[in-house]
């Protein structure tokens, strides 16, 4: 799992499946999503996953229109190709992801 600090967010979204989490350090239902993440990250070497604080990195969010948290963003070869929000348990997650994807 890639916190987003310093890189540049085209560029780890550009190759591949990208799951994008934007969050927050004081939101409930992100906590709850951070250990399906984690298990996501442990089952699937195919999927990278970025983690986005919103209060950090404000003016990206804002840029996405991202209004509600969490909001999972799918990408495949750097093309959002979906947009999800809320908390979504594991079997939900990897059954979207893979809907999408295939």
């Amino acid at each position: 799992m890639i916190y987003l600090e310093n890189e540049d967010f085209n560029t780890l979204v550009k190759d591949g499946v990208v799951l994008v989490d934007f969050f927050a350090t004081w939101c409930g239902p992100c906590h709850m999503l951070s250990p399906v993440l984690e298990e996501l990250s442990k089952k699937r070497s195919d999927i990278k996953i970025v983690k986005v604080d919103v209060d950090e990195h404000e003016d990206l969010a804002r840029g996405f229109g991202i209004m509600s948290i969490p909001t999972l963003q799918l990408y495949k070869d750097g093309e959002c190709i979906k947009t999800k929000t809320g908390y979504l348990p594991l079997e939900d997650l990897t059954a979207w992801i893979d809907e999408e994807v295939s």
